[in-house]
């Protein structure tokens, strides 16, 4: 198996690997149980397809997904910014505002996962609460106070520059109101959250008591969850991975004391929280441009804190002096931000550097260190001749 893949997604390959080698040997025995839905991402015909498809990198994984066309609605997002401090992208940077055909997707689930049927799905929410209930879709809809917001998630397992982040518009509903609806008794601490496909997490209270912000979603892009992405409700949490947002969402236990989730049982983060990085995504050689007798390259890409804000970009050109580039308005508290600088071009073979610091002024980690358990860190670098 490539190292370039992520190893998430190695991970779950090799647990592939394994209960194949399991079943195989059942069935000189007895008949094989059918395909567990927790392998990954897709129905697999054999061991050796799972392996030639991680090795061509994620984009593959996420192109193999046929049953179901993703067409997103009609967000206007002209509207969330000062339109005083909009800088251009420079040219081949990221989109601002992810198609949600293209949202990454990382998950333990076979084929598109889990399929769910709306008229039969309930939320079941047990547990230490006062009010046990099992509210339908149409119910989460109709009596819970709908909110919007347009959301950067990224992947733990994604490496510095890797492409498992996106963003779109989320709708959905705070968890604090669903708190009101079933009144959690004293002894609750926790929330665990179990999934259509057999994950499960837990979340504690007091952050859903302390953040509106942490809400169910019920749709993206102003259209119903796409079944990959998760419907009928998944869960989003500021500041955290996306390993700790549950989606296919089939039951709410309240609970007296923490749990392991799935992956912090293999061995990932327990907290999960976001760490800032900043990316180049472009040295557009192709756009140089002359002004006042001096030629520039636009030089741009991303920076992502997760909730806390964005308040610096600097780029640094062959290990010079770190400069500061032009940060494009986020489209929310909880977006990436686009940046840019407009370098004065000289020909040759240079190094180009980017690091950012967050809204309170706390730089980007810049000691490399890879993505278990917590995240990657480090300054991204690439080199180009111009």
């Amino acid at each position: 198996m490539q190292e370039n893949a992520p190893e998430i997604i190695r991970e779950a390959v090799q647990a592939h690997v394994e209960k194949k080698r399991i079943q195989d040997e059942a069935a000189t025995q007895a008949s094989v149980a059918a395909v567990s839905r927790r392998e990954f991402l897709i129905q697999l015909g054999s061991t050796s397809a799972v392996l030639t498809l991680v090795g061509t990198g994620m984009a593959a994984v996420i192109q193999t997904f046929t049953e179901e066309e993703i067409v997103g609605g009609d967000v206007d997002i002209s509207g969330l910014r000062n339109e005083a401090v909009l800088i251009e992208p420079a040219p081949g940077t990221r989109p601002e505002y992810t198609p949600l055909e293209d949202h990454y997707r990382i998950d333990i689930s076979v084929g598109g996962g889990p399929n769910i049927s709306e008229e039969d799905w309930r939320l079941r929410v047990t547990g230490l609460v006062d009010n046990e209930v099992a509210l339908s879709l149409a119910e989460l809809r109709e009596n819970y106070t709908p909110m919007n917001a347009i959301i950067t998630m990224s992947c733990i397992s994604n490496r510095i520059a890797g492409d498992l982040i996106s963003t779109t518009q989320w709708t959905g509903f705070s968890a604090q109101e669903l708190l009101e609806t079933v009144q959690p008794r004293p002894e609750a601490t926790h929330m665990r959250i179990t999934s259509g496909d057999g994950f499960h997490e837990v979340v504690a209270l007091d952050l859903v008591r302390e953040d509106p912000r942490v809400m169910f979603a019920y749709a993206w892009d102003d259209v119903p969850l796409p079944r990959r992405h998760g419907f009928p409700l998944r869960i989003h949490i500021p500041d955290r991975y996306g390993m700790k947002q549950p989606k296919w969402i089939e039951e709410i236990e309240f609970i007296d004391e923490w749990r392991a989730g799935y992956w912090v049982q293999r061995g990932w983060s327990r907290e999960a929280i976001v760490r800032a990085t900043s990316v180049i995504d472009t040295v557009a050689v192709d756009s140089i441009y002359e002004e006042n007798g001096t030629e520039y390259v636009p030089i741009g890409g991303i920076a992502f804190a997760g909730a806390r804000g964005i308040s610096r970009v600097e780029v640094r050109i062959d290990g010079g002096e770190w400069v500061p580039a032009q940060i494009r308005t986020p489209l929310s508290d909880r977006s990436w931000v686009i940046w840019r600088y407009d370098w004065a071009f000289t020909e040759g073979r240079h190094e180009f550097q980017v690091r950012m610091f967050e809204g309170d002024g706390t730089a980007q980690i810049e000691t490399p260190a890879s993505t278990r358990p917590d995240g990657a860190t480090g300054i991204h670098t690439i080199n180009e001749t111009l």
